[in-house]
């Protein structure tokens, strides 16, 4: 461990060897890098060694994805030598921003649900709380997003590379996974994938607590094949189970590939935790908890029975009392379409001995249900499995012993909508947790000039205990303390424009209102509404010459699924959209559309903390929470949004005035679909502005004719737009004519701003994962005797 830029500096110089010509960033951050694993793995070593002599209850955290970005600087931040490596480099004429873009971004993720898993585990680390990730080692990631001639184009993702990352290999720790044979046991029928661990570290505050996310890599296995199998083909698919995030499930190979991966996740995790005990398998509840995150993982219930009681010799009674004590499970969705299902005959299939387990679980389930008075329809709805159907949400609820949705609203709406009888069946275990981001990413890390400031307004402390950000209230009208911000505001949109400037080459004003919507692709979230008001703002400068706004940029960014046509033709509306509008003479000096290609978390750290407004418009009702909108706020972004999610607490704490609300509430919404009384074409009627939008839309003339808009017709039109993009669009609008109003008067602009930074402490995941251990898990924090030295 160094101290000091001089002790830094010596030992770099020390262990860089002499580089070839271009070798030198790469080379430097390598040696950098081997400096910190040597610091984290002496702590990680320790962290372990604490672990197993406390006894201490471990939390391990399913997740099929975990989108932790890059770790370089994240780690020398927390080992609090950021800056001391930094202007040491600086010294050496080395940049240090320069070294940490030689990071790959690991391809773990795709948006909030992997986002949410990276920032719990950060949040664990730094309490020092006992708990780890377990997910896939993914080599191809998700895909890398390219844009060609307005259309997104996928790629693999390259992040695997020698020497670049951070996770270790665990040889010695490989299980086996059984695939295909049958309800009886007969290795020889049985299909074996090798599961190879590959561990990287999470490190808290100065590497006094190193706890693990484990990732597994799926190989060929030295046990025999199946006499019918033919080995080529199986070491392909073998391969495949660890390749790709979110393979295409369109087709049955697709279908069956994901259920590869969640099976190969859960039963390599249930393995590693079951056999690698060293205490009585009775002991699980009390020294192990199971998150599963969403469904994905919820076959975790139905394996961990079959090792209690094939593995471990346990009966059943003694076996579900056992699971349903360990697992507990968060539903991140609203929208059926999201709760997953299973086709009973893959099941049957692929994993036929879990398949049996699911079978009498749903079979005991169903008796205990006949004992009492349930009706037919709420009999059919908490079913297990029903028409051939195993549905994941319901084998997540009865297999576990606690359920919470992530935002207040969204869990009302499933205990008296979406998961209802359940609730009433099982009202003990509902429970809400409303999401947290961590704040040492997106603020400390992503935002240090405004991390400065509140420093020098408020002392450090709250780095350490975020809701202490609410001390900033009392700098809400202080005029001083608004320039400054608005200084550190302007700084992050210059450093945004060079981020960007090599990805688009249109010119971006730094002085215009920086209006940012970045989440994945779909129809909920509304990106549609989007560019139809920017078309709409567009329309209206060219027909009246008097209308010239303040300068707005407009940012786009986020994946759509490789399947999801929908969202693919928005991409390309976005981008013909740009095209005409950017190279307007006259409109681009007022309007600008900027797409950043590829959204990732180092993107992220760029983009929130440049926004002057952060656009949460998803349909009242369908976002689960969100947690773009807690960065964004975090960094002084005022929230265009519904009153969906977590945007309804985000307002509760800084109050209707500091946020620009509009459309339908949750409640109009559903009421809406319950009683299927919404016609889109009554608000096309109503509003020859909207009428002519759409028409000119649905001619393809709003894209030059370029590309087929069936897709978004079809939404629109034919489905009757099931995420009331029209019903919306005009209180859209209005709230857009109030964000320029507020804007003309500064000071009460940054007022806002500074509301909105002093209330987002509470939401902390620090603040989530403290409610997490006192109230599901049951985790005490384990402190090293060293740790006030260190500390």
């Amino acid at each position: 461990m160094f101290y000091s830029k001089e002790e830094f500096k010596q030992e770099f110089i020390k262990r860089l060897p002499q580089a070839e010509e271009g070798e030198s960033l790469q080379q430097a951050y390598t040696v950098i890098g081997a400096m910190l694993k040597e610091m984290i793995e002496e702590d990680w070593l320790r962290t372990a060694e604490l672990y197993k002599q406390s006894e201490a209850k471990q939390l391990y955290y399913f997740s099929i994805e975990f989108l932790i970005g890059r770790l370089f600087g994240q780690n020398l931040h927390s080992y609090s030598i950021y800056g001391i490596v930094k202007e040491g480099l600086q010294e050496l004429g080395i940049l240090l921003e320069e070294l940490e873009e030689q990071e790959p971004e690991p391809g773990l993720g795709n948006g909030g649900l992997g986002r949410l898993a990276a920032c719990f585990l950060d949040s664990l680390a730094a309490l020092h709380f006992p708990g780890h990730g377990y997910g896939i080692r993914y080599k191809g990631g998700l895909f890398t997003q390219r844009i060609e001639n307005g259309f997104q184009a996928e790629y693999p993702t390259e992040w695997i590379m020698e020497n670049a990352n951070w996770d270790v290999r665990r040889e010695d720790m490989a299980v086996e996974v059984p695939f295909y044979g049958g309800v009886q046991y007969n290795p020889a029928d049985i299909e074996w994938v090798k599961a190879v661990p590959y561990d990287m570290p999470i490190a808290g505050e100065m590497g006094n607590t190193v706890n693990t996310l484990r990732l597994w890599q799926a190989e060929v296995s030295e046990r025999p094949l199946p006499a019918f199998r033919d080995f080529e083909e199986y070491a392909v698919e073998t391969a495949a189970i660890s390749d790709r995030l979110y393979p295409n499930d369109a087709l049955v190979a697709g279908k069956l590939l994901r259920l590869k991966q969640q099976y190969f996740l859960c039963s390599a995790s249930l393995q590693s935790i079951v056999k690698g005990r060293d205490f009585s398998v009775r002991q699980l509840p009390s020294r192990v908890a199971i998150q599963i995150n969403d469904t994905h993982p919820a076959i975790a219930i139905p394996e961990l029975m079959r090792l209690l009681m094939d593995e471990e010799e346990l009966e059943w009674e003694e076996a579900w009392n056992i699971t349903t004590r360990t697992i507990s499970y968060t539903n991140h969705t609203i929208l059926g379409e999201a709760m997953e299902k299973w086709d009973s005959h893959l099941l049957a299939a692929l994993v036929p001995r879990v398949y049996e387990i699911i079978q009498e679980i749903d079979r005991r389930f169903k008796a205990q249900l006949k004992q009492g008075a349930i009706k037919e329809e709420a009999f059919k709805k908490m079913s297990i499995i029903d028409d051939g159907v195993v549905k994941m949400a319901a084998l997540a609820v009865v297999g576990s012993y606690k359920v919470n949705g992530v935002a207040q609203l969204h869990t009302d709406i499933l205990k008296n909508r979406e998961m209802k009888e359940l609730y009433q069946q099982f009202p003990e275990k509902f429970h809400n947790k409303t999401n947290g981001i961590s704040h040492r990413r997106w603020l400390i890390k992503a935002n240090p000039e405004l991390t400065a400031l509140i420093n020098e307004s408020i002392g450090e402390e709250w780095q350490t205990k975020p809701i202490l950000l609410n001390d900033l209230n009392k700098f809400v009208l202080d005029r001083s303390f608004h320039e400054a911000l608005r200084a550190v505001k302007q700084m992050k949109k210059n450093q945004l424009i060079r981020h960007v400037s090599s990805m688009w080459e249109s010119p971006i004003d730094p002085d215009s209102i920086f209006d940012i919507h970045i989440k994945r692709f779909h129809g909920y979230k509304r990106q549609l509404m989007n560019i139809l008001h920017v078309q709409s703002l567009y329309d209206r400068m060219k027909e009246d010459s008097t209308y010239r706004p303040h300068p707005r940029t407009f940012f786009f960014g986020g994946k759509a699924a490789p399947g999801y046509e929908f969202a693919k033709q928005v991409i390309k509306l976005i981008h013909s959209v740009a095209a005409k509008i950017n190279s307007d003479a006259v409109a681009k000096r007022h309007i600008h559309v900027v797409f950043a290609e590829n959204y990732n978390v180092s993107h992220g750290e760029k983009m929130f903390p440049a926004a002057d407004v952060s656009e949460q418009i998803s349909t009242a009702s369908k976002e689960a929470s969100g947690t773009g909108n807690m960065k964004f706020m975090m960094n002084g972004a005022i929230t265009v949004g519904t009153l969906d999610g977590a945007n309804v607490e985000i307002v509760e704490h800084v109050g209707k005035e500091n946020a620009f609300i509009f459309g339908q509430h949750a409640s109009q919404i559903m009421l809406l679909e319950k009683q299927k009384t919404y016609q889109a074409y009554e608000e096309l009627e109503q509003s020859a502005e909207l009428n002519r939008l759409v028409d000119r839309l649905l001619r393809g003339e709003l894209s030059a004719g370029v590309e087929n808009i069936d897709y978004i017709r079809k939404q629109l039109v034919d489905l009757n737009d099931p995420y009331f993009v029209l019903k919306d669009f005009h209180s859209y609008a209005e709230a857009h004519e109030k964000v320029l109003a507020a804007y003309a008067n500064q000071s009460k602009w940054q007022e806002m701003a500074v509301r909105n930074i002093a209330e987002s402490g509470i939401f902390s995941s620090d603040r989530t994962i403290e409610q997490y251990a006192e109230e599901v898990w049951h985790l005490q924090k384990v402190f090293g005797e060293e740790y006030k030295v260190k500390g």
